[in-house]
């Protein structure tokens, strides 16, 4: 057998095409080095993998966010705290309301692909199309298996929660998929809408009230004020 044939026995996807760029003086050392990129090698292949099955819309990173003081945060969490993503662990929600193009979905996405580089299995999704796909789900039978697909999810991701009024039949569907997650998901919501104004989205006043309460139940609030960051680039192009 083989060097190739035994990593492949071994399940060791990647020793046989970098062993030999590593150098040999001790053969411990050169092990353990050995190892450990095999180790980086799978943690990368798995980021990429749940990266895809996040399904962001763009490829966002929290280093390239320009933080400022136009984002406003709670008294008990900063930006740093908020980057460890030990929220996500404690299933706390984090809720992220203003204007259109202030950066909220950036770092929404930025979150979610750190998410993925530590492991945690994250979906994406805008609201409204999230809100369809129930809808055919229930028309088709498909309901619960749609909301099994979710048991080993640690992260949804609910962009653009307001920009468009939900019929009946998808707002009491979000509603108990939502409910489904309380205090077993961490939930990430855009919204340009403040809480207030939510009824605009779900016509029922007590759903309404019913699903903001289950939202912002653990939840950190991120008001983010301010010029859109695409006008002020457009603007500034034209000068």
């Amino acid at each position: 057998m083989d060097l190739k044939e035994m990593c492949k026995t071994l399940r060791l996807a990647h020793v046989s095409d970098i062993y030999s760029d590593i150098p040999c003086e001790d053969p411990t050392q050169f092990l353990k080095t050995l190892f450990q990129k095999e180790l980086q090698l799978r943690e990368g292949a798995k980021a990429e993998r749940l990266v895809k099955k996040a399904r962001f819309l763009q490829k966002k990173s929290l280093s390239s966010f320009q933080w400022s003081e136009q984002i406003h945060f709670p008294s008990h969490i900063d930006s740093k705290e908020l980057c460890t993503l030990n929220f996500i662990a404690r299933k706390e929600n984090l809720i992220l309301t203003g204007a259109p193009g202030t950066g909220k979905t950036h770092l929404a996405t930025g979150i979610g692909y750190e998410a993925c580089k530590q492991g945690l299995e994250v979906r994406f999704y805008r609201v409204s199309d999230l809100a369809d796909v129930l809808e055919r789900a229930w028309s088709e039978g498909k309901l619960s298996q749609l909301r099994n697909r979710f048991k080993s999810v640690d992260l949804i991701i609910l962009d653009e929660m307001g920009y468009v009024p939900f019929n009946k039949e998808g707002a009491e569907l979000l509603f108990q998929l939502i409910s489904d997650w309380y205090e077993q998901k961490s939930l990430i919501i855009t919204s340009n809408l403040e809480f207030s104004q939510w009824n605009r989205v779900f016509s029922d006043s007590r759903l309404t009230a019913a699903l903001v309460d289950r939202v912002i139940h653990h939840a950190h609030i991120l008001n983010f004020t301010g010029d859109s960051f695409r006008v002020t680039n457009a603007l500034s192009r034209h000068k």
